[in-house]
């Protein structure tokens, strides 16, 4: 169950109202990378966790980024309360205005309606924290800009506060991510089809005003791949992707006894045991 407390997790302070950058704050309200957006993520995610560790971890996660919406709300609500009373200020927002009445509600900064298409929720655990990871990245670099549109020092701190929640987060998620001992990349149970896995396709060629081929740890060795061409750049024998038919192999993935339950009818909602002895031994290492 939930309990509320008549207090905020930070408190919040400003100086002189800026409707204008209450609109902008309403992002990180009712925007894609909001705290909505992320407590509603990580809460469903955390219903469907079958890993009593990470659901907890997930249902932490998700009930403090609730606080966090409480804080982007009282912060917004602050610089747009002129709109109550000036023409001048209502004018910056005018849909917050009349249909709002001047306060917060489930829209972002140019009043698209919050939507469930934002979260991220595969039901698979080792993908929803990769997709964690990266949604508390850009809810970071939001932030970031959002400190650099205002003057306000008791703004700035308490987007500072948010802000670095967000590294805290990332960080928990990659522990949690690293705890369950799977080789990088082991997504599923299906292993990939071997040698094209390791193939980096080379699709823009040539060089021009859109730039030139260049190349870096992705297509020079260092990650394991090998580059190959496409038809137009004039390949040689043996350049040319793998595109030899290969039938998938249900199972042939270590999994982690964390792995949310495989899904589909070859899986008899079994987790695929095969190279598991691996990775215990790299989890008692």
């Amino acid at each position: 169950m939930y309990h509320h407390v008549k207090k905020l997790m930070y408190t919040v302070n400003i100086g002189t109202p800026d409707p204008a950058f209450g609109n902008m704050l309403l992002e990180q309200f009712g925007g894609a990378n909001g705290e909505l957006a992320a407590a509603m993520q990580y809460t469903v995610q955390g219903w469907n966790c079958e890993d009593p560790a990470r659901k907890d971890l997930l249902m932490d996660i998700g009930t403090e980024e609730l606080s966090h919406l409480e804080i982007i709300g009282a912060l917004t609500r602050m610089h747009m309360k002129p709109l109550k009373t000036s023409r001048e200020a209502a004018e910056s927002d005018p849909m917050v205005t009349i249909a709002g009445g001047g306060g917060v509600n489930l829209f972002n900064s140019v009043g698209d309606a919050w939507t469930a298409n934002y979260l991220k929720v595969t039901g698979d655990l080792y993908v929803d924290l990769h997709s964690n990871i990266a949604a508390e990245a850009r809810a970071k670099i939001v932030y970031e800009r959002l400190i650099s549109f205002t003057d306000d020092p008791g703004s700035k701190e308490a987007l500072q506060f948010l802000m670095t929640r967000e590294i805290t987060h990332m960080r928990a998620f990659a522990s949690a991510l690293e705890s369950m001992g799977k080789p990088a990349f082991t997504v599923g149970t299906i292993a990939p089809t071997p040698n094209l896995v390791d193939q980096y396709f080379d699709g823009s060629t040539g060089s021009g005003e859109e730039g030139e081929n260049t190349t870096g740890p992705w297509n020079n060795g260092q990650a394991g791949l090998k580059v190959v061409a496409s038809d137009m750049a004039g390949r040689r024998a043996g350049e040319e992707l793998d595109v030899k038919p290969y039938m998938p192999k249900p199972g042939t993935l270590p999994t982690s006894p964390a792995d949310s339950t495989p899904v589909g009818a070859h899986t008899k909602g079994e987790q695929s045991k095969h190279g598991w002895e691996k990775v215990k031994d790299k989890l008692a290492s």
